[in-house]
């Protein structure tokens, strides 16, 4: 077999492959063995079929077709492994010459992963938010856990901003109630945005009993992004009394036993999130200032599948779980379908081009993965998908996606190496000492955003409003 390579542009080549007949021989005798066994001919038994009579019967051409199809996918492999290539995706072939006893002759187009320089990144420098803890951060987290302890009871008077309704929703379009715009019973929090817009301002005010009307645009149902007619009657008006600040509150909603042991130890679990969210905002901008350093051609093919599997995702998935179809979702963002468009192209070649760049550094850094590196890996990717560990890895393997978690990790080690060699300073101008463990784990979710579906991440901040409309039928 002879084979020659030709560079269509820097992601796409086609193979020229020549086959001397000879070397189709265990093909030509695998289809005679498969026809024999899928054919009758009188006269003969099953699988006892001369070759000169199955060629008389049903002719040579379909010999041929059977010996060549299964002769080609390994004479691409081995033009493939000759030629020194790295394909992305199936090839397109085409058979250009069958010469029966003579000679197979056949090109394959493929896209390849680029050939990549990566550039001297010493130099790099990204500037990093100060990782301090205020004590109004502080008093914020003990006000957060405060309203959690919080209780409620009926009050009869007017309600007012921070009072909890229960109340009933009827909204219409044109005049008609709508089938899924009804709901009984729905427990509010006055000004905690989580439901129509305008229904703060019209049941403020109102008593046990009381009813108001409102036009709100809505988002979700059968009427999303119609103005609708909105009835709401409050039947009951609830005050919430948050508990003291002292030590029986700390006592009560942690294992402490002062309000000061409470707020020492939020200061020290609010410090370890402010150096995590500090690692995870130096890996995304080193990131980012590497992808401009570095030229990566991007092949066409593996893009257009990219941004298709995106937007699949975003509709059948994400926004499918939310009661929204595409176009809402776009009126909901303010934005045209171009625009959309256009911006999950960006984010498809931003994830392609990641994976290429931290692909070859993993190549030149010759980094591995090991067994522990995978584990803790695979233990946190169970948590954030909300199955136990067990679960996670037994569908992982049954999947066959274990290559794509150790590529996950060794990406993220990849880009750590490349933090490690550059220059982090705060906003304080102040160089930053990332810890190590904090620095993997963020660089493994930073490139592993960037590789994945990121286009859906507005709706997911939509998923609180979109569920509460959805329970006034909207």
């Amino acid at each position: 077999m002879k084979s020659a390579v030709e560079n269509l542009n820097p992601t796409r080549v086609r193979l020229t492959v020549e086959v001397p007949f000879e070397e189709l021989k265990p093909s030509l005798d695998a289809a005679y063995k498969k026809i024999n066994q899928q054919v009758t001919v009188p006269g003969f038994r099953k699988g006892k079929i001369p070759a000169r009579v199955i060629d008389q019967r049903f002719g040579r051409g379909a010999v041929l077709e059977e010996a060549v199809n299964d002769a080609l996918p390994k004479l691409y492999q081995s033009a493939v492994e000759e030629g020194e290539l790295n394909p992305l995706g199936q090839p397109e072939v085409d058979i250009t010459e069958l010469k029966d006893n003579e000679l197979l002759s056949f090109t394959a187009e493929v896209d390849v992963r680029p050939e990549i320089e990566i550039p001297d990144y010493s130099g790099i420098e990204v500037e990093v938010e100060v990782a301090e803890v205020s004590d109004e951060d502080v008093d914020d987290a003990v006000k957060q856990l405060r309203e959690r302890f919080a209780s409620t009871s009926v009050v009869e008077r007017a309600a007012a901003e921070g009072d909890v309704v229960k109340v009933d929703l009827e909204a219409r379009v044109d005049g008609e109630v709508l089938e899924d715009g009804v709901a009984k019973g729905v427990d509010y929090t006055i000004g905690s945005g989580e439901l129509l817009d305008g229904i703060d301002e019209a049941v403020t005010g109102l008593e046990a009993g009381g009813s108001a009307t409102f036009t709100s645009e809505l988002k979700g149902g059968s009427a999303a992004g119609k103005e609708a007619e909105v009835k709401v009657e409050v039947e009951t008006v609830s005050a919430r009394e948050l508990p003291e600040l002292d030590d029986e509150f700390a006592q009560l909603a942690s294992e402490f036993d002062t309000l000061e042991e409470l707020r020492a130890d939020s200061r020290e679990r609010l410090g370890r999130q402010k150096k995590y969210e500090q690692a995870t905002q130096a890996q995304e901008k080193v990131l980012d200032a590497l992808l401009e350093l570095t030229e990566v051609p991007v092949p066409e093919k593996l893009l257009e599948e990219e941004i298709g599997t995106r937007k699949s995702n975003l509709v059948n998935q994400q926004l499918a779980q939310l009661g929204l179809d595409l176009a809402t979702y776009l009126k909901m963002q303010e934005k045209s379908e171009e625009d959309f468009d256009a911006e999950l192209k960006e984010q498809a070649e931003k994830g392609i081009r990641t994976q290429f760049v931290l692909d070859e550094l993993v190549s030149t850094e010759k980094l591995n993965v090991s067994q522990e590196e995978l584990t803790e890996h695979l233990m946190r990717r169970a948590q954030s998908s909300g199955m136990s560990p067990d679960q996670f890895a037994q569908a992982v393997v049954e999947g066959g996606q274990v290559p794509m978690l150790v590529g996950e990790v060794a990406r993220g080690k990849a880009l750590a190496t490349v933090v490690d060699a550059v220059t982090v300073k705060d906003t304080n101008g102040d160089v930053v000492d990332l810890d190590d463990e904090d620095e993997a784990e963020a660089a493994e979710e930073a490139t592993e955003a960037v590789e994945t579906e990121a286009a859906a991440d507005s709706a997911k901040a939509e998923a609180a409003e979109a569920e509460g409309q959805e329970k006034a039928g909207s």
